[in-house]
């Protein structure tokens, strides 16, 4: 059995494993027989508690999965694609895109939103804003990727617009309410169980179909490891591989960061993590790793999250960077 397929095997156990702790724990002590009972049937059970099971703790264990997924392969890809172990999700600035559109939202519109006739309000808005601040940021790279050859350029420019859009931000925060700031704080903490299960199969869908796609893209990932020249002497149009790979990781990262907010970390040392652990940059076994391997850290950080048990919730990025940036540390040092 090779090494790939050992990590992976292990890896999914360890998924299983994380996935029943985030079901079986959380911030209410819930008996482990009422939540057996609540998922498989029998016996009697709160309906506080089944509501509980059902509508917060299962949505958020998908959801924490379906992210950490997301969010590994799109900083893979961007590490990949740009040669540089240091790109994540967040260096072309969608995240911060959707941080923009929910402090337009939050601080410069009270909390509601009006698309053509359609007036939006709470967390549809907030939703609906995330959304259309990310994709448009990406559009906007996107412009910028078919006219700049260079992708050393093209890094440049995300982290510029990354720069605008935190500007932007920081003057709609300086002019916004008390309460303005401090609902757009909460959001910008980031939170798995912001997907209502009656949104779970959306999110799920458009997650899944986007990391078919960048499984698909394996063969050539693998054949820029070795330059563009190379790819292209095999046939691979390296122009639009860049496009494609960065809608990808647009959709992946924007949908991630609309439902549950900007995810600090996970898009950067997963990749790494999976690195380290399997020693080899071949994509046919390390694209599937970082998929799971992102997978099971974004459930262990949720798991960590309620720690204090009644007390609270910590934030999620107060737990993310706790994982990732030794792994970051440690790579700076390798490559320094």
């Amino acid at each position: 059995m090779s090494k790939g397929i050992r990590y992976s095997l292990l890896t999914t156990l360890l998924i299983v494993v994380l996935f029943g702790l985030n079901i079986f724990f959380g911030s209410v002590h819930i008996p482990f027989a009422d939540v057996w009972h609540t998922l498989f049937g029998g016996g009697t059970v709160k309906e506080s508690w089944r509501y509980i099971v059902l509508e917060s703790r299962l949505p958020q264990a998908v959801t924490a999965m379906l992210s950490g997924a997301s969010l590994a392969v799109s900083g893979l890809l961007l590490q990949t694609a740009f040669r540089n172990p240091l790109a994540d999700p967040s260096i072309f600035g969608i995240n911060s895109g959707a941080g923009l559109g929910v402090a337009l939202v939050m601080l410069l519109f009270g909390g509601s939103l009006g698309i053509g006739g359609l007036g939006l309000s709470g967390f549809a808005a907030v939703l609906a804003a995330a959304f259309m601040g990310a994709m448009a940021v990406m559009a906007v790279i996107f412009f910028f990727s078919t006219i700049v050859r260079n992708n050393v350029m093209l890094l440049i420019i995300g982290i510029m617009i990354g720069f605008l859009a935190s500007s932007a931000i920081s003057l709609l925060t300086f002019f916004a309410s008390d309460e303005g700031v401090k609902s757009y704080m909460v959001w910008g903490m980031g939170n798995f169980g912001g997907v209502p299960l009656k949104h779970l199969l959306l999110f799920t869908v458009v997650n899944i179909v986007a990391l078919l796609m960048a499984v698909a893209l394996i063969k050539p990932l693998n054949a820029l490891l070795l330059g563009e020249q190379y790819a292209e002497n095999l046939g691979i149009n390296t122009r639009r591989l860049r496009h494609l790979l960065i809608v990808i990781t647009g959709v992946l990262t924007a949908v991630t960061t609309a439902f549950c907010g900007p995810i600090a970390f996970i898009g950067l040392a997963v990749p790494h993590i999976a690195r380290l652990c399997l020693t080899t940059e071949n994509h046919r076994q390390l694209l599937p790793a970082t998929i799971l391997t992102g997978a099971a850290v974004a459930l262990l950080c949720n798991l960590l999250c309620y720690l204090p048990g009644e007390n609270g919730v910590l934030p999620l990025n107060a737990i993310t960077p706790i994982m990732g940036a030794p792994v970051i540390i440690y790579v700076i040092m390798r490559h320094r």
